[in-house]
């Protein structure tokens, strides 16, 4: 007893109990470190050893320095995906990105009936598999029967080879892109106008500000986080373009919509070059990484108050 006693004494003392107390932080946060570490960290340092070694998954890996990076650079499929992804991240920051925030500002309008259906709609194809959208996507772009082609056709107009054709191919994934992200960014923008507050824009009109003038200065300014997150999200997403254009256009005609993640794809698991799929992995973390920090600089996230 007088042990039992003696440990329950030593248990309770200030000292410890500021121990348990300094550690309790770390064993609660400490599983999501341990799946940071298993899943994204570990993987990421071995992606970066892998890049400096030739290896096709089978065998002993051979190392080549930086061959790997050397050959990705010469080759003119690599450079063909890197101007296909501008392209989208381009279309999704200076199309998608407005189209969306004003999307949000007519859904936020006091006069719009019906509100809850069309948010539902809009944001439906959220939570649409992009595998099925972009098969029903191939089939309305089909040059003899889609649908889009339909109206052509019944007025004697040549159709457009939407998916045959180089300078037609990057305007229909573009269009699915905008179809795709248009109502989820949206969301994003209706939160940040909802936590506006109304007397900004009943003052605002009181002193003869037009619904154009608001927006411009009360609006955009107000919605500044919200713009940068949506931006940073939207580019991120936009580099790792990989489903639509594998089912769509299978990177074609020609490479003409070729992805940087797509050309990762065929390097690493179609034609085996792991270390080469390893070295385009690690050249695009670190141009997202770069442009993330462009962007958060560029809205002033790093200025101090």
């Amino acid at each position: 007893m007088a042990e039992t006693s003696a440990s329950i004494t030593y248990l309770s003392t200030p000292t410890v109990q500021r121990q348990r107390q300094s550690w309790t932080p770390y064993i609660f946060t400490a599983p999501f470190y341990i799946l940071f570490s298993i899943f994204f960290l570990f993987p990421s340092v071995y992606a970066l050893a892998l890049s400096l070694f030739d290896w096709n998954g089978v065998g002993d890996p051979e190392f080549v320095g930086l061959k790997n990076y050397e050959r990705m650079f010469n080759d003119d499929v690599f450079w063909t995906a890197v101007s296909n992804t501008a392209v989208y991240a381009g279309a999704s920051l200076f199309i998608i990105v407005p189209l969306a925030m004003l999307l949000a500002v007519a859904l936020n309008a006091k006069t719009l009936r019906w509100k809850t259906l069309w948010r539902a709609m809009y944001y439906t194809p959220v939570v649409t598999s992009s595998i099925a959208i972009s098969l029903v996507f191939r089939i309305l772009y089909n040059r003899e029967s889609g649908l889009i082609n339909a109206p052509l056709i019944a007025l004697g107009i040549e159709p457009i080879d939407w998916l045959g054709d180089r300078g037609w191919v990057k305007v229909a994934l573009i269009i699915l892109l905008i179809w795709r992200s248009t109502g989820l960014l949206s969301i994003y923008f209706l939160a940040g106008l909802q936590s506006i507050s109304q007397d900004l824009y009943e003052a605002a009109a009181i002193d003869g500000a037009t619904n154009r003038q608001q927006l411009r200065y009360l609006t955009i300014p107000l919605l500044r986080p919200i713009i940068l997150f949506v931006s940073v999200l939207v580019l991120i997403s936009s580099v790792q373009i990989f489903d639509e254009v594998s089912i769509l256009t299978q990177g074609g005609p020609g490479n003409a919509t070729v992805s940087i993640v797509q050309y990762l794809y065929t390097r690493g698991f179609t034609r085996l070059r792991l270390g080469l799929a390893s070295a385009v992995g690690t050249v695009l973390f670190i141009v997202v990484f770069i442009l993330s920090l462009l962007q958060l600089q560029r809205f002033g996230l790093f200025q101090r108050d």
